[in-house]
């Protein structure tokens, strides 16, 4: 059987892919080994929450469903700090009008689903790639419901398996293939905080909840049944450790001495943190991406990275975006839209991979440090003065479409000069405006 477009996972990437071809007049076809989400409620857990921000909903707005998403998300303006004894600190990101959004992965899987089949996108739900032949593009597939298996020989075959992905793991047998993985000593286990006895919200729902605690930390979003999914972070092995966390009696004190005011509104705590898995956190790096022509890797597949700058998900529907307007420039020259897909991309990659480790340690340990508050006062103000000379780190990840690299290049310029700056200045109010003035012309 040969078909025009094949993609492996039927996810977000793979799913916000399929409407993009689809739109370009492709015909899709969709293997996914798990039951079709459509069949059964949507989550509203069990997977870290998403924060969608500018990068993925101009992918999401290129595929027209910009009206849809606004129904299913929830504007977070900020982080909500908690320090131990139960005080909070709002943190806005950016300026005044610029957020990011709690979503529900399965909420939205859906819903690009469903988008999908609008466009006679093809969906093959509990169809377990086994085999790839990458030389002739074909794979081979087991129907889970009947045993068979069927040969499928692809036009082109897109990989948007996440970070265990068939196609790359075929890629990793042939010659001159790099491949690294990376765990980091910390694991997540997710809790929920549900809505209230009124059936309202129990904490401010337009923040981004964090319990910043050195080696560990606790955050939380808000869903749209009032409710809030919560990950724990934490270290595998050690003195603050999920092995020193055998008993309920453990988790309670562990609560009680970190988290005392989460620890009231999780009622269920013990029970979740006994049911619920604790997961890995891995960052993914290969290349390249394709190969022997006419098959390629995006997402995760290509690039899975920590959620700790909650970019995964939104660079993975940037990459559909780029490959999107990279077909349309290169039209039928397959092998010229792969080429320039993998050579432009790849560095942005490697760069959010490397932010999302970075920003791990500021979430934990820093953004609760009042010198470091303070640089980010200064920050915000170059930022209010200069707008287009001195734009944050995060505003530029998360607020703008400047590559990766790029702004990791600017943003360690940036760090340097702020090191310098903080040395000789402890408070915003002792900055002049010509001082001002001299730190931008040190960027610029």
């Amino acid at each position: 059987m040969n078909q025009d477009v094949v993609i492996l996972g039927a996810g977000l990437s793979g799913s916000l892919l399929s409407i993009l071809l689809a739109q370009q007049g492709k015909q899709v076809h969709m293997y996914e080994k798990r039951p079709d989400p459509r069949g059964a409620a949507a989550s509203q857990g069990r997977s870290i929450n998403l924060a969608l921000s500018h990068r993925g909903i101009q992918a999401l707005e290129q595929a027209g469903l910009a009206d849809s998403l606004r129904q299913i998300a929830i504007p977070m303006h900020g982080r909500m700090m908690h320090s131990v004894e139960g005080a909070l600190t709002f943190q806005p990101y950016g300026t005044a009008g610029q957020y990011i959004n709690s979503v529900s992965r399965g909420v939205l899987n859906r819903l690009l689903i469903e988008q999908a089949a609008t466009r006679q996108v093809s969906f093959h739900f509990e169809h377990t790639c086994e085999d790839v032949h990458l030389v002739d593009n074909t794979i081979f597939v087991r129907d889970e419901a009947t045993q068979k298996m069927q040969e499928v020989i692809a036009g082109l075959l897109i990989g948007a398996d996440g970070a265990f992905s068939v196609l790359r793991n075929a890629m990793q047998k042939t010659p001159r293939f790099d491949y690294s993985q990376h765990y980091i000593a910390h694991g997540y286990k997710e809790l929920t905080i549900p809505a209230s006895a009124t059936g309202d919200f129990a904490m401010e729902p337009h923040a981004l909840h964090i319990w910043p605690r050195g080696g560990h930390m606790l955050i939380a979003l808000p869903n749209q049944d009032k409710s809030f999914t919560c990950t724990l972070f934490l270290a595998y092995e050690g003195n603050e450790s999920f092995e020193k966390l055998q008993t309920e009696e453990d988790v309670l004190a562990f609560f009680n001495r970190y988290f005392p005011d989460a620890l009231s509104l999780i009622p269920h705590l013990t029970d979740d943190f006994f049911t619920n898995p604790t997961s890995d956190l891995v960052t993914i790096h290969c290349y390249p991406w394709s190969r022997y022509h006419h098959n390629v890797l995006l997402g995760d597949a290509a690039h899975a990275i920590v959620p700790f700058y909650g970019q995964g998900m939104n660079a993975a529907f940037e990459d559909c975006h780029i490959f999107n307007k990279l077909l349309t420039k290169h039209g039928t020259d397959t092998d010229a839209l792969i080429a320039e897909f993998q050579r432009t991309r790849k560095p942005d990659a490697d760069a959010i991979a490397e932010l999302a480790l970075q920003n791990f340690v500021e979430m934990r340990d820093k953004v609760a440090d009042d010198a470091f508050l303070e640089r980010k006062k200064i920050e915000a103000e170059l930022y209010r003065r200069y707008p287009n000379q001195w734009i944050p780190l995060y505003t530029m990840v998360t607020f703008t479409d400047i590559p990766y690299a790029e702004a990791l290049e600017t943003g360690r310029k940036q760090d340097r000069i702020m090191e310098e700056v903080m040395k000789e200045f402890t408070h915003l109010i002792a900055l002049t405006d010509q001082d001002f003035e001299n730190i931008v012309a040190r960027l610029l």
